[in-house]
């Protein structure tokens, strides 16, 4: 298995990419982080990576789907990553491994780096509160509001329109991508990243019953995103009514999730486009939830449990489980269940054919016993 710890360690902090490098190269990066990464081929130089079907023949491409195994046979790039099993044509270069995808990733990271963000230093339009706090190196641009009492560490990056609202605090080497609002009070750890139109720390739907009214619950807590969080465009994530919402360390959410108040998400968890989680809500560390999963309040998800998308979670999940389905339920018995409504049509018509049998067979007994 390769060393996870120093996959990390490069991932984060990795120097400028390469411009090219020769594929022995690039092995010693990936045995460095702990991959049995080997060459079998000739060394080639490459220059970028790529699909099997785009790639050219100074890139390198990778196959981990066996689905598109067809595809190694036609593709015109210069090298694939793949598994030991795989065979490949003649005249491509292959880096053989176990973890294929993990390697390809480091390819990338070693050839493509990380998006570059303009350099506007502390942009005189941005509106920075006296009483702000900002580190060291700041990338602020244009349009920038930096309220009363906030607090921004090293090597933070933030694009027009963001608005840090007062007393925020907001760690080291941060990226606020353009009109992410990050409320009051709101805190964000080191190496975070938030997508365009992101909200950190809105209110919650807290309202009380006041007759056929309702009164609104002053929402006094706030939202803690741990460090290594990357969050997508146009999510969500109330504050507490009293205490606070949490998202754990190393969690990645996709686009248009919304994470309901005093909900807790546990560290490295994966939340795919359009996920809700209702409020106050316990999710467990390294959880999957795919698109478009519901999750009801006040229920609790074990470590490690994977959510098929679209299901629906309406009570607590062991750990370590699979589950699908609205009601969600384990991800066997949901397959049977759903194997069971696409036949209902067949045995609907068997069914009449049943009973136009047994209503002849009356008929025929009736008649005998008339006779």
């Amino acid at each position: 298995m390769p060393n996870r710890l120093g996959v990390h360690s490069f991932l984060v902090k990795h120097e400028p990419a390469m411009t090219k490098c020769q594929l022995t190269e690039l092995c010693r990066v990936l045995q460095d982080c702990g991959f049995q990464a080997r060459l079998e081929g000739p060394d080639r130089t490459v220059c970028g990576v790529n699909t099997l079907e785009h790639a050219g023949e100074r890139e390198i491409s990778f196959l981990s789907n066996p689905k598109y195994i067809g595809s190694v046979r036609s593709t015109k790039a210069a090298a694939v990553i793949l598994a030991e099993d795989v065979p490949v044509p003649d005249g491509i270069s292959a880096i053989r491994c176990g973890d294929p995808y993990g390697a390809v990733t480091l390819a990338i990271v070693t050839l493509h780096g990380y998006r570059r963000h303009p350099v506007w230093g502390v942009n005189s339009a941005a509106a920075i509160s006296a009483s702000a706090l900002i580190g060291k190196n700041p990338n602020i641009a244009g349009g920038v509001t930096i309220a009363a009492g906030a607090a921004v560490g090293d090597n933070f990056t933030a694009y027009p329109g963001c608005y840090i609202g007062d007393g925020a605090q907001i760690g080291n080497d941060c990226t606020l991508f353009p009109n992410v609002v990050i409320y009051d009070g709101c805190v964000l750890g080191n190496r975070v990243t938030i997508h365009a139109g992101s909200v950190i720390g809105v209110d919650g739907l807290g309202y009380a019953p006041r007759g056929e009214r309702w009164a609104k619950i002053p929402q006094i807590g706030r939202a803690v995103i741990g460090d290594d969080v990357e969050i997508g465009a146009n999510c969500s994530i109330d504050r507490a009514t009293l205490g606070q919402t949490e998202v754990g360390s190393g969690t990645k959410f996709s686009d248009g999730v919304v994470i309901g108040h005093g909900t807790r998400i546990g560290p490295d968890c994966m939340f795919v486009a359009q996920v809700g989680v209702a409020g106050s809500a316990t999710v467990g560390r390294r959880v999957t939830l795919a698109g478009q999963v519901g999750v009801a309040g006040h229920l609790k998800i074990g470590d490690g449990v994977t959510a098929a998308a679209q299901s629906g979670i309406a009570g607590d999940i062991e750990p370590n489980s699979t589950v699908f389905g609205s009601p969600a339920v384990e991800a066997d018995a949901a397959k049977r269940s759903a194997i069971a409504v696409q036949k209902l049509p067949q045995w609907i018509r068997r069914i009449k054919d049943l009973e136009r049998e047994v209503r002849a067979l009356r008929a025929q007994v009736n008649g005998n016993d008339h006779a």
